[in-house]
C-alpha cells in the first residue's frame, strides 16, 4: 500500500497540534488508545514545554484537557532513562497539585492520564503497548475494592481506578510494523512517520493531511530539518555515552579481576615463605607496601 512521509508526532505536538483547528488529530489518536470518544477541550500550559530539542529532559509534553475535566498528559521520550517510571509518577502528581485549587476538597482532585511515547527500550516485557492502574486486592477474600452506590454517583465512574492516575507506555520501537487494529494503525505512524491508504483510524487522514511535509513553508522545512539533524545527534551521543560506560564498565571488572589475581599470588607466595617480600613485590607488580599489607591481614 502507498505511503506518505509525514512530519514525526513530537514536532506536530510542539508546532502544529495545538491549533484548534487540528484538535482532530489528538483526539483521534487519544481515543483509539484509551477505546472512548475523547473530546479535547484546552491544551494546558506545561513548563516543560521548550522550544528546542535537547531541553529539560529531553522530552516533549502536551497537557490537555477533555470534555470530562480530566487530564491527559502526552510525552515522547527518546533518550533512555532508568528511573522513567519514577518521573511519570511524580508528572501525575505533579498535575495532580497544580490543578487542585487551595481549600477544595478531596473529592475535586482531577482524574490524570499519563501517555509516554517511547522510542527506547524500558523494562523487560514483549508487548509494544503497556497500562497501568490502581486496584484494591483483598488480603483474606481476594476480591476487588468496589465503590459504592452513593460514590458512583457522586463521582461519575464506576470503578476504584478510574478516580485514580492511570499510565501508558507504548514502545515504539518494539512494534513490528504489523497494523493489526486501529491502534497500531497509529503506532506504525509514530514509528514510521507515514499513514498508509487503507488506514482506517481516527484522526488518521486529517493528519495526512495536516502533517505533509510538503505543506510547511520554507522556514518551517529548514526548521524542521534542524530539529531532526539535531535529534539524531543526541540519539548518537545518548548511544555514544552509553556505550562509553559500558565499555568502562567492563574495563573497570578486568582491572579488579586481575589486581585481585596479583594480590592472591602474593599471598600464596608470602605464606610459603619461598621469597622475600621485595621479591614477592617484582614478580607481582605490586608494591612493597602493598605485600607488606598482605602479610599484617
Amino acid at each position: 500500500m502507498s505511503a506518505r512521509k509525514l512530519i514525526s508526532f513530537d514536532w506536530a505536538m510542539k508546532k502544529l497540534l495545538r491549533s484548534k483547528a487540528n484538535f482532530e488529530i489528538l483526539e483521534g489518536f487519544l481515543s483509539e488508545l484509551l477505546r472512548e470518544d475523547v473530546r479535547i477541550q484546552e491544551i494546558l500550559d506545561s513548563e516543560s514545554n521548550k522550544e528546542d530539542r535537547p531541553d529539560k529532559f529531553n522530552r516533549v509534553d502536551l497537557k490537555v484537557r477533555d470534555g470530562q475535566g480530566d487530564i491527559i498528559i502526552i510525552e515522547v521520550q527518546y533518550d533512555r532513562e532508568f528511573d522513567f517510571l519514577q518521573r511519570i509518577f511524580f508528572g501525575t502528581a505533579k498535575a495532580i497539585t497544580e490543578h487542585m485549587e487551595e481549600g477544595t476538597a478531596y473529592a475535586e482532585i482531577k482524574k490524570i492520564v499519563s501517555v509516554s511515547i517511547l522510542y527506547f527500550d524500558l523494562g523487560q516485557g514483549s508487548d509494544y503497548v503497556y497500562h497501568g492502574t490502581t486496584s484494591f486486592q483483598g488480603l483474606h477474600t481476594s476480591d476487588t475494592l468496589q465503590l459504592s452506590d452513593r460514590q458512583r454517583t457522586m463521582f461519575g465512574r464506576d470503578e476504584v481506578y478510574e478516580l485514580l492516575p492511570e499510565y501508558w507506555l507504548i514502545k515504539v520501537n518494539s512494534f513490528d510494523d504489523i497494523a493489526k487494529d486501529t491502534l497500531d494503525e497509529w503506532i506504525y505512524f509514530l514509528k514510521n512517520e507515514e499513514i498508509r491508504d487503507d488506514f482506517s483510524a481516527k484522526g488518521l487522514d486529517k493528519a495526512k493531511q495536516e502533517l505533509d511535509i510538503m505543506k510547511l513553508s520554507e522556514e518551517e522545512r529548514r526548521a524542521y530539518s534542524r530539529y531532526l539533524e539535531n535529534l539524531h545527534y543526541q540519539a548518537s551521543m545518548a548511544e555514544s555515552t552509553w556505550t562509553a560506560g559500558m565499555m568502562e564498565g567492563e574495563k573497570k571488572g578486568i582491572e579488579k579481576g586481575i589486581e585481585q589475581g596479583r594480590r592472591s599470588v602474593a599471598l600464596n607466595l608470602l605464606q610459603s615463605g619461598i621469597l622475600d617480600i621485595e621479591k614477592i613485590a617484582e614478580m607481582t607488580g605490586l608494591t612493597v607496601e602493598e605485600v607488606q599489607g598482605l602479610k599484617a591481614e
